[in-house]
């Protein structure tokens, strides 16, 4: 069974101490933009509404960059990854998206 760690954006654990602050660790990844959605999400932005294809492309590029942020924890030892930071910014010609994912390895325990 894979374990899941708690991953946050603050800086401390409710109910956790941390004990051990490991490493920085990184999740990255790159989607490209297919054409024909181009086209479609370009109508939508002239007639309004929501780009389900892009949302659902960020959702994707997201996901993928937490869980190797959570993987490079893991392999460190972590129990959580805190001050979780999520950035996003097109690459190339505007094609193509990446999702950055930074945070704080740390050993932490419950506190009883």
């Amino acid at each position: 069974m894979q374990r899941k760690l708690i991953l946050s954006t603050s800086s401390q654990l409710e109910g956790y101490q941390i004990t051990e602050y490991l490493d920085v660790v990184f999740g990255e990844a790159i989607v490209g933009a297919n054409i024909f959605r181009d086209l479609l999400a370009s109508v939508r932005d002239i007639v309004g509404g929501r780009s389900g294809a892009y949302e659902a492309e960020l959702r994707k590029a997201r996901e993928i960059a937490l869980g190797e942020l959570e993987q490079a924890a893991m392999a460190r030892g972590a129990d959580a990854v805190i001050g979780i930071d999520v950035d996003y910014e097109t690459v190339g010609q505007g094609n193509m998206l990446m999702v950055t994912a930074s945070g704080t390895a740390v050993k932490a325990s419950k506190r009883y």
